[in-house]
């Protein structure tokens, strides 16, 4: 139980911490999302049940696609050149994904 908790707040306080650096906020959601799962498994390891297993499989499936997803984000703003603290004025970022948008668009005409 401290063990989660102390990973937990490890988690929450890099998040909070680090809002501008996109891959330690990615990070940091991964280490409360290990915490959680974590948890889940000593506990149902301790009540013999094996539902939490389950959950746990589930946390672990979806923080896979979390961070696939993050990083294809990120990736995709490398691709424009553009470096990932630029996320924090608005304007910017809704010239980014415009500007996405249409790169992607046009790559996924058909002929």
């Amino acid at each position: 139980m401290n063990l989660t908790l102390i990973l937990f707040l490890i988690g929450t306080l890099g998040f909070v911490l680090n809002r501008k650096n996109i891959i330690l906020m990615l990070i940091s959601i991964e280490i409360m999302l290990l915490a959680i799962t974590f948890l889940i498994l000593v506990s149902s390891l301790s009540f013999d049940d094996v539902l939490g297993q389950t959950f746990a499989i589930y946390i672990i499936a979806i923080a896979g696609a979390e961070s696939a997803i993050g990083l294809g984000i990120l990736v995709a703003f490398y691709r424009l050149n553009l470096p990932t603290n630029t996320i924090s004025n608005k304007k910017k970022f809704k010239n980014i994904t415009k500007s996405l948008i249409r790169c992607y668009s046009s790559q996924s005409s058909l002929p």
